[in-house]
């Protein structure tokens, strides 16, 4: 286990700075006109190899499903931060069909992050915490298809090219895919609990499956 710890530690550093690193050589812009493909690409990419790793090494699953839901759940209270989004567009920095959605959505499931990981975050309330989960997925899923299509959507409207530069660049080729790959180790530990009836008592009791 700790050896998929320390791995997976510096393999999320060594993606940061990679992530920086194309950012700053301007590796990720394109003409104006045309969708953020390398951007999209550059978020896409991590969540494929996440998922790979995961399904194709038992150790590595091992390890993923050990972690705490609780703090995994936890670390989404960042999203409070889209209320930068949201203030980017009121500047007309960018584009509202992106930046509205994408901003306020990520409020809400920053803003119910710790409600959720402190009251939800168990096998008695796995259909909620499902809901939540997939609720927080869609957000990022959403967010980054609109960023994508804003130039088709809005031929003639404020273009995406902020999103493609340092600071905001980090936000869909690092936080976004690392935000949705912990929503997707948290649907996957969830997907294993199960509740076992107790005969003496006449309740249900929840616990994980094995």
């Amino acid at each position: 286990m700790s050896r998929y710890a320390k791995l997976t530690s510096r393999l999320i550093g060594v993606w940061f700075v990679l992530a920086l690193t194309l950012s700053a050589l301007h590796l990720l812009e394109n003409a104006p006109n045309r969708p953020p493909l390398p951007l999209g690409l550059a978020a896409l990419t991590p969540v494929l190899v996440f998922v790979a790793w995961f399904a194709a090494s038992s150790g590595f699953r091992e390890f993923v499903l050990s972690l705490s839901p609780r703090a995994l759940t936890l670390v989404q209270s960042w999203r409070v931060a889209g209320f930068a989004f949201v203030a980017l567009a009121a500047y007309r920095i960018l584009p509202n069909t992106f930046a509205l959605p994408a901003g306020y959505g990520d409020m809400a499931i920053g803003l119910t992050a710790p409600l959720v990981a402190l009251t939800l975050a168990s096998p008695g309330h796995r259909g909620s915490f499902l809901l939540w989960q997939a609720l927080g997925m869609i957000d990022l899923v959403t967010a980054v298809s609109l960023g994508t299509l804003s130039g088709v959507i809005d031929p003639h409207g404020i273009l995406m090219s902020p999103i493609m530069v340092l600071p905001l660049s980090m936000v869909p080729c690092f936080a976004v895919p690392l935000l949705l790959i912990l929503h997707i180790v948290c649907v996957a530990q969830a997907l294993r609990w199960r509740a076992r009836a107790v005969p003496s008592s006449g309740t249900s009791v929840a616990v994980p499956a094995v």
